[in-house]
């Protein structure tokens, strides 16, 4: 296995050179700033350099490279397995409601071209999909026995625009899902957020989907705007400070993590990137920046990666995240990055979404989390 990795600023143009190594088994994974112009030029030149290969990529809140968090800039890593087959399956996603059917039909496809299929690496639109729904699909169209990993497209601090790399185009209300087949292949998964709960636990009360409308029976946007204070009239961008912990009664597991998208002062309603079931409990959540570190470091050492092995590792990062560390936000990427072998190359993103699998056929999405998915081959 072969790895490179590349930058391209619109003040430097590229690192270094494309590496030569198109072929039906290498990939290339492109994340950029989604505002930059000349960026869709950089990625079209990317695309070009790799007619035969698996490329994909989607827009960010923040791109990340080695031990380094970009802006306003195109990061891509191009892989030449040795072994590994790589496929890509994309699709339109019509409306949030059909995100299931969506993931579904991803998973089978990817499933049907390579039975042997043991990972799957998902990019979505970040604004009109949702997450959770999503993910479903996938676990169900594949046959509940592969890992899934992944994340939501970024559009900085703005919430208006995501975007997919389709077919050499970066296109807004899609899904591409990278499909890896093969005896040699390794991929190593890790997810950790670092958050810490405060405040009472609410019942959610009325919800359908991703949309939350009541918790204790109160109006749910009039009830969170009550404890934001001052910073509600940021919203949605402020509710990054502050996700929700969601957990289902009794539960034992890890609350899943949840992120505004998106707030509705008529329905006094608040829409997610993934799911709010009803009945479920709720409770706010804070940032405490050493545990936000620290959280990126168990994320890495999760992966179990072993050392001697070129390696791919992808970093899918909340931009919550990135907001609440400023200029510590470095620091995490740092932490991750000495949780991995030296021969290992990171690239990612700053995300509204990390998807991730603890065991194969279990897939979750998540907010406010690093996640990290490593790839390599054995020899």
């Amino acid at each position: 296995m072969e790895i490179s990795t590349v930058t391209w600023e619109p003040s430097a143009g590229w690192s270094r050179p494309l590496p030569d190594w198109d072929s039906p088994r290498t990939l290339v994974l492109a994340f950029c700033a989604s505002r930059v112009p000349d960026g869709h030029t950089a990625m079209r030149d990317l695309v070009a350099a790799y007619p035969t290969s698996c490329v994909t990529g989607c827009s960010t809140a923040g791109e990340i490279t080695s031990d380094t968090v970009m802006r306003d800039s195109l990061v891509a890593a191009v892989a030449r397995f040795s072994s590994t087959r790589v496929s890509v399956a994309s699709e339109r996603v019509e409306h949030p409601e059909l995100s299931h059917d969506v993931g579904r039909s991803l998973g089978m496809r990817l499933l049907l071209a390579e039975p042997d299929l043991s990972a799957i690496f998902v990019l979505s639109d970040g604004l009109g999909v949702n997450g959770s729904a999503l993910v479903a699909g996938l676990v169900e169209g594949s046959a509940n026995k592969v890992i899934i990993m992944g994340g939501l497209a970024g559009d900085g601090e703005r919430f208006e625009r995501t975007w997919i790399l389709v077919d050499g185009e970066p296109r807004s209300g899609y899904v591409s899902a990278l499909g890896f087949a093969g005896p040699d292949l390794k991929v190593g998964h890790g997810s950790r957020g670092g958050w810490e709960i405060f405040g009472p636990e609410r019942r959610v009360t009325r919800s359908k989907g991703n949309v939350l409308y009541e918790l204790d029976g109160h109006p749910a946007l009039e009830l969170y705007k009550r404890y934001l204070g001052d910073l509600a009239a940021g919203l949605p961008a402020t509710g990054l400070f502050f996700p929700l912990a969601v957990r289902a009664p009794d539960a034992g597991e890890r609350p899943l993590v949840r992120t505004i998208l998106a707030v509705d002062e008529r329905e006094q309603s608040m829409t997610f990137a993934g799911d709010v079931p009803e009945g479920s409990l709720a409770q706010l959540m804070c940032a405490n920046m050493d545990r936000l570190v620290d959280g990126a470091h168990q994320a890495a050492l999760e992966t179990a990666t072993e050392a001697g092995q070129p390696t791919l590792a992808i970093a899918v990062s909340c931009v919550g995240r990135r907001l609440l560390l400023g200029r510590r936000t470095e620091d995490e990427i740092d932490a991750a990055r000495s949780a991995l072998p030296p021969e290992t190359d990171l690239v990612g993103f700053y995300s509204y979404g990390e998807i991730s699998s603890t065991t194969p056929g279990i897939g979750d999405l998540h907010n406010q989390t690093m996640t990290i998915t490593t790839i390599w081959e054995s020899t």
